[in-house]
């Protein structure tokens, strides 16, 4: 396991953002963290990158402890936070060039390495740009591009889409879904919208800094949520039935076939789970 985390504590005086956490990431999954703001997806992140210490438990990032061994850690990762560090007035260029000479890439070493990202993150035509300049969409491209300079082995996102539009949305998650698949990596990202989380390999559902659920997409379907079967009568009349499996529905089916005027079978979807697991409980801290 890339990521190794155990009974994770994080308080900040009297208030417990993350109560006691543990999970696991494969080398090269895409992982999500899933919950509502202030469900403890940011304080999580922040202590596995370093940011923050908990309060107690024990986190692994690459095999390193990410208190005893921070810098190692931080040799492996790459970080895009939710607001963006880089600087406004310079090109998108030279922000990489900045950025990677802060990792010791000198001459040729480090024009290659931020060529390489600047294609990677299709950001050519945008390079010259001043970062201010950009779209939102674009800006968040650029912010990726940054945090993949030195190549890490594990990219951190923190609400990579927030404020977006739904089609920049869609192309950034196309961007984070390629560089998962072609080059490897492995992806850890924290999102409240659940079409996104839909797409990783492994989902975290966490509410009030505790685990909800655990598991992929159909597995948190499959036992969190269930297939709705909507008839229409001749005479009017509407059955609404949920259904432990699809195959419940022929039964019903036939039984009221000669009277059916329509049939409709919604699938259960992610957001169905979050509602299933959250109803009624608020949130705090993030």
């Amino acid at each position: 396991m890339i990521i190794e985390v155990k009974d994770l504590h994080k308080s900040y005086g009297d208030i417990q953002a993350v109560k006691g956490i543990s999970f696991s990431v494969e080398e090269g999954m895409l992982f999500s963290l899933l919950g509502t703001n202030g469900a403890g997806k940011s304080t999580t992140i922040s202590v596995l990158t370093t940011v923050f210490e908990q309060t107690s438990g024990e986190a692994k990032v690459g095999g390193f402890d990410v208190i005893k061994e921070a810098q190692k850690v931080r040799e492996l990762i790459g970080i895009v936070f939710q607001d963006s560090v880089l600087d406004a007035e310079l090109s998108v260029y030279d922000n990489l060039m900045t950025r990677g000479s802060l990792y010791g890439y000198q001459g040729a070493q480090l024009k290659a390495k931020v060529d390489e990202v600047v294609a990677m993150t299709d950001l050519t035509e945008l390079a010259k740009r001043a970062y201010k300049t950009l779209s939102g969409g674009q800006k968040r491209r650029a912010d990726i591009a940054r945090a993949l300079v030195h190549r890490p082995k594990i990219l951190f996102l923190d609400e990579p889409t927030t404020g977006l539009d739904p089609k920049t949305r869609k192309d950034i998650w196309q961007l984070i879904r390629s560089l998962q698949e072609k080059h490897g990596m492995t992806v850890l990202l924290t999102t409240h919208y659940m079409e996104e989380a839909a797409e990783s390999d492994d989902i975290l559902i966490i509410h009030q800094g505790e685990i909800k659920a655990h598991g992929t997409p159909e597995e948190l379907k499959k036992n969190y949520c269930h297939d709705l079967l909507k008839l229409e009568f001749s005479d009017g009349s509407r059955l609404e039935q949920q259904l432990e499996n699809t195959k419940e529905a022929l039964a019903i089916i036939e039984e009221h076939k000669e009277s059916i005027e329509h049939i409709e079978i919604i699938s259960g979807t992610l957001d169905d789970v979050f509602l299933n697991l959250t109803r009624g409980l608020d949130a705090h801290v993030d």
